[in-house]
């Protein structure tokens, strides 16, 4: 029984958080079917398996009592507009871009490099690390979790709040390498654009975007490199410190000798995982090894405000 729990532990987790989440949003009817999938995977004489079966039986309740009204039935008494409402309120993508958090924060962040660097460069970079922070909630999202959008911390950085109770090592890691992969594949569109226009400004943001992101894998604190290590044993962060060197060496970039100093540290903390995850180890691999190319490939070039 207890293996059977186990074997399905993140799926429940991802079910739990998203019938939540439906609940929040006062969508009982689609929190109700999720609820009954998460039952189907508990053995049924679990404490869980009482409680969600409780649960059920209570937002059925709520449902005999106050029955869901017909879906979109205002919509009728707005006429030729009927069809416009009805996709706006479908639309829960277009209310939750915009939220005045992330709206107001992203302002901000964009006056702030502005105001610093020109608007050319500084709203360019403020983009790179949207596309960054995209790249976390995109991932997040298509694995069924809840999360916030981006929330931006002007001359900081920025962040993504979900939902990671529960979830593996392996899938945080994941999720963790999600934005410097979204920021590699900016950082190549901004070199494309330069090879066809020759615009060092162009360069100047393929720099200032791969550069940023190795930095982000730098494996401490809440950057995003420390968060991907906590899945990985004692010999892949061997494997990650040799390549950091190595990339170091090849490339002639000085920001990978503080990857590699992270890694010397992150050898002797005490929250090694049972089970290593080879897949992370590959990724964390390959994204700052394309991050690398991307940085010997471009010359640091002046940008014209």
């Amino acid at each position: 029984m207890q293996c059977h729990t186990l074997a399905f532990s993140e799926e429940l987790t991802i079910l739990s958080a998203r019938a939540s989440c439906l609940e929040e949003h006062g969508d009982v009817v689609q929190a109700l079917e999720e609820w009954r999938k998460s039952l189907e995977m508990l053995p049924t004489q679990s404490t869980q398996s009482d409680w969600v079966r409780d649960h059920v039986r209570k937002l059925e309740l709520s449902l005999r009592v106050s029955p869901p009204q017909p879906k979109n039935s205002w919509a009728k008494k707005l006429g030729p507009l009927a069809p416009i409402a009805v996709f706006l309120a479908k639309a829960k993508w277009l209310l939750a871009l915009f939220k005045f958090k992330f709206l107001f924060s992203l302002g901000a962040f964009f006056a702030l490099y502005w105001a610093m660097w020109g608007w050319k460069f500084g709203v360019g970079f403020a983009v790179l690390i949207l596309i960054h922070e995209m790249g976390h909630y995109i991932d997040i999202r298509r694995r069924g979790l809840p999360a916030d959008m981006p929330v931006f911390l002007p001359g900081f950085g920025a962040y993504v709040r979900w939902q990671a109770l529960g979830i593996s090592a392996e899938t945080r890691a994941a999720v963790s390498l999600a934005g410097p992969l979204a920021g590699l594949l900016a950082s190549i569109a901004c070199l494309l654009l330069w090879w066809q226009t020759g615009n060092p400004l162009w360069a100047g943001l393929t720099r200032a975007g791969a550069w940023l992101n190795v930095m982000n894998l730098i494996p401490v604190w809440i950057l995003d490199g420390g968060q991907a290590t906590n899945a990985l044993d004692r010999n892949s962060r061997w494997i990650l410190l040799g390549s950091a060197v190595f990339l170091a060496l090849i490339f002639q970039e000085g920001v990978f000798i503080l990857v590699a100093g992270g890694f010397i540290w992150r050898l002797f903390t005490k929250d090694l995982p049972a089970v290593s995850s080879p897949r992370t180890t590959a990724y964390f691999a390959g994204v700052m090894a394309f991050l690398g190319a991307v940085l010997r490939f471009v010359p640091g070039q002046a940008f014209s405000r």
